[in-house]
């Protein structure tokens, strides 16, 4: 989704002039030796006749290290009162022993998304940079980063890594994860696919984890069903209406790949009460192995990413901003936890 233009320039500007990406302009103009001199010439050519102007406050900010860094977690619509997904729950003590082993002081913060939670910590000498989990739609997210970028401000966010990511992102390589579920259930002999969750540019992990999808079944010869994608956030109560929905349209299907763990859980409610038996008559997979799913009936047959890798990525990959050096790569592969629900 594209951003707003102003008339003052912006270093996404110079990066479309340039043919680079926004954190390449950003090591260039802050004279990084990681980005080769004739690049950095050229994007100190088009700042200069763009008028671009580098944040002097934010330069200082970048010297003064704290050796600590924040790490803000959104509130969500959760089945209890956390308001916190338990999936970034649970990265969290990846991310804490990370932190520990690079003799860093980690700061935890919640913020709603309606704060300004980018504005109060852009300016802030409490923290040398900022780990982002969780957000919602990604659309009203977007414009937030980009104003985190222009401050200067260091920070990394988990989510769906691509070349037109706002800032660092890392993650799990979703497109792969959803291509490794398709092609289990298509080794069951499924054929009827239907995927839970919201697939489009508001929530692009769940788009990636669809597309996937897509690619193992058209590898397979078969033309994805646009109408067995039905759209749930990460919620059981939405899991269970996208389920219940489909089955109440007369879709059918004899397999559901949900976006996350929590859509499943309800996506087994849904089914369990039309009287549809897992796996005999619909195999289930979630994604993001929560402790709830070895507990579900039948238990929850899942994709687990990388948790202990998260937290280090995230981790090494804020710091070598702070530090200006290259970054670590972006994305970690995901694995597939094979329970009764999509068990042969």
């Amino acid at each position: 989704m594209g951003r707003k233009r102003s008339n003052k320039p912006t270093s996404f500007d110079i990066a479309y002039r340039a043919g680079v990406s926004q954190p390449t302009v950003s090591r260039a103009l802050r004279g990084s030796k990681s980005v080769s001199l004739a690049t950095r010439q050229r994007i100190e050519a088009i700042a200069r006749e763009l008028n671009y102007s580098v944040d002097k406050n934010a330069s200082s900010l970048r010297s003064q290290r704290s050796n600590t860094i924040a790490l803000l977690f959104f509130e969500e619509a959760t089945p209890d009162d956390s308001k916190i997904n338990p999936f970034f729950l649970a990265m969290l003590g990846s991310i804490t022993r990370q932190c520990a082993n690079r003799g860093l002081d980690l700061l935890i913060s919640f913020q709603k998304m309606e704060d300004d939670w980018h504005v109060r910590y852009q300016d802030s000498h409490r923290a040398d940079g900022l780990i982002l989990l969780g957000y919602g739609d990604y659309t009203l997210y977007e414009s937030r980063l980009a104003g985190l970028v222009e401050q200067g401000t260091q920070f990394v966010r988990w989510g769906s890594v691509g070349d037109d990511n706002v800032g660092a992102t890392v993650g799990s390589d979703n497109i792969g994860a959803g291509r490794m579920a398709g092609e289990h259930l298509l080794a069951l002999g499924r054929r009827r696919i239907a995927f839970l969750g919201q697939a489009d540019e508001h929530y692009p992990e769940f788009a990636d984890r669809y597309r996937g999808l897509c690619a193992a079944l058209q590898d397979a010869g078969i033309a994805p069903d646009p109408a067995l994608q039905a759209d749930a956030i990460s919620h059981e109560d939405s899991g269970e209406a996208a389920a219940a929905a489909l089955l109440g349209a007369g879709h059918q299907f004899d397999a559901v790949f949900a976006a996350s763990d929590l859509i499943a859980i309800g996506a087994l409610r849904a089914l369990a009460e039309a009287g549809r038996r897992v796996p005999e008559d619909v195999a289930v997979i979630g994604f993001d192995n929560l402790p709830a799913a070895s507990m579900t009936n039948p238990p929850l047959a899942t994709v687990m990413q990388d948790l202990k890798g998260a937290g280090e990525l995230l981790v090494e990959t804020l710091l070598a901003q702070i530090e200006d050096r290259p970054p670590p790569p972006r994305t970690l592969p995901a694995s597939l936890v094979i329970r009764k629900s999509a068990a042969g």
